[in-house]
């Protein structure tokens, strides 16, 4: 009985109701509808707030910033086998569907029109993590289930990205509808601007900037990108990030705070993160990480990622945990959607590229500066024209490394970002559940196999029966 409750709310989550469902579910002592700026907080905080969790516990495997002790087939690239993180599937698609229907509402009431530019926006935001884990995904069927759809068509990356009323397409139409807004009403339930429309067009251009540079590989986008560039309207300090702060106590820290100890001591830090901040003698490693044993030696130790847990013997006491701002101290640390040392680190790769005129070392610059700043770290006097000063030899490696040090927080785009780039330059993981290679892509969920079986299986075919070793469309 319970794995059919599951089945069964995991089918309307994905793709609505069926036709009979709301007559047969409906409770007459209980409102039926919702005012946006509820689904609005909703869908803000819920996809924070779970996605920090999944990045710390599976994106910051995948991308080496941690290792797990145990419960880490994940770790060691069985990524068909989630343990304690590692299938987002039902995030994304919970949240763009209450987004959905924000979107709607904007489009049907004219007292809710305020809300149809960061719904257009936030929809773009989500479905680009979600595509670009996962490769081709249900989109343009997936939230008409009123309409009788409820095993949705899977569409291709290229799609996704590039349609009308795709990613690209959402995000322009999401700042138009806000230029073009000339009512009254507020935008309540932002917990990320506080109902500042303006800082949403700057979140939506920093992601512009962001899908650019991703599919780059693919698409000329130098003329795009260089018109936002010249426009300027983006995120560029961090006072304009887009993040909203977890607190020291529940309900709102971050979730490893609420969690056993067992739990949060299970991820220790990952031999390449140590390699290469020790090597950067970067201070920010005692914001990431504690030091291991006698912390008044502040001596860090990392672990290779993927020991096979049932053979190797591990001692908890000599290697480094993940910093107290992860756990002890949560009120300092963001649910991160978009910064501005992000955007200043792919402006910097844009530049090095040729896509923008723009100075590359002076777009690096301050990207770091930024993320010291993120990460509140003093920046150390000599830090930019010394250990990390800009080499044009080298600066796509360096851009890429000081945007994945940065990252920890959104362990995923540590590693969605690696795959791009191939920076830095990850480590083997020690025992192997996938032939010594990385993955490039997340699975689709064994639930798509059961719940939209004839889709499931041409993407599975499409995809070399779901193998995390084929590249989704801008990685090709």
């Amino acid at each position: 009985m319970k794995n059919y409750i599951y089945l069964f709310v995991f089918t309307i989550l994905l793709a609505g109701c069926a036709e009979d469902f709301e007559d047969i579910n409906t409770n007459p002592n209980a409102p039926v509808d919702v005012q946006p700026s509820l689904l609005l907080r909703q869908v803000l905080y819920n996809y924070g707030e779970q996605m920090s969790y999944e990045g710390f516990v599976a994106g910051n495997l995948l991308s080496q910033h941690l290792t797990a002790l145990d419960f880490n087939l994940f770790d060691r690239h069985a990524l068909k086998s989630p343990q304690l993180g590692g299938n987002p599937w039902a995030i994304f698609y919970t949240n763009l569907r209450d987004n959905e229907t924000i979107l709607t509402k904007s489009r049907e009431v004219s007292t809710f029109t305020v809300y149809e530019g960061p719904a257009l926006i936030f929809k773009a935001y989500m479905t680009m993590t979600l595509t670009d884990l996962f490769g081709d995904v249900p989109y343009s069927e997936a939230f008409i289930g009123d309409q009788g759809t409820v095993t949705p068509k899977y569409d291709t990356q290229e799609t996704i990205y590039m349609a009308e009323g795709g990613i690209l397409d959402n995000l322009e139409k999401g700042i138009e509808a806000i230029q073009n807004y000339s009512g009254n009403s507020t935008l309540e339930g932002d917990v990320l601007y506080n109902g500042n429309l303006d800082n949403w067009i700057k979140f939506a251009n920093s992601l512009r900037i962001k899908a650019l540079i991703r599919i780059s590989g693919k698409e000329d986008i130098s003329e795009q990108l260089q018109a936002i560039v010249s426009e300027g309207n983006y995120i560029t300090t961090n006072a304009g990030n887009a993040v909203f702060e977890f607190t020291d106590s529940e309900p709102n820290n971050f979730r490893l705070a609420r969690l056993r100890a067992g739990d949060f001591n299970n991820f220790v830090m990952s031999e390449t993160i140590e390699n290469i901040l020790i090597e950067l003698n970067d201070p920010r490693i005692n914001v990431l990480f504690r030091p291991f044993g006698n912390a008044t030696a502040n001596e860090y130790n990392g672990l290779i990622n993927g020991i096979d847990a049932s053979q190797t013997t591990i001692s908890l006491a000599e290697y480094s945990l993940a910093g107290t701002i992860f756990r002890e101290h949560t009120g300092d640390l963001d649910a991160n959607y978009m910064t501005a040392w992000e955007t200043h680190f792919l402006l910097a790769e844009a530049a090095v590229k040729g896509f923008i005129t723009e100075d590359a070392k002076t777009l690096y610059d301050t990207g770091i500066t930024e993320a010291f700043e993120y990460w509140q770290t003093t920046l150390p006097e000599n830090y930019l024209n010394t250990t990390v000063a800009f080499d044009t030899n080298k600066a796509l490696e360096q851009i890429s490394t000081q945007k994945w040090i940065a990252n920890m927080i959104n362990g995923y785009e540590g590693w969605i970002e690696y795959r791009r780039t191939g920076f830095p330059r990850l480590k083997p993981v020690s025992a192997s559940l996938n032939n010594g290679a990385i993955p490039v892509r997340i699975p689709y969920p064994t639930e798509e196999a059961t719940l939209n079986t004839a889709n499931y299986n041409q993407a599975a075919q499409n995809t070399n029966n779901n193998s995390i070793d084929f590249p989704v469309w801008w990685d090709e």
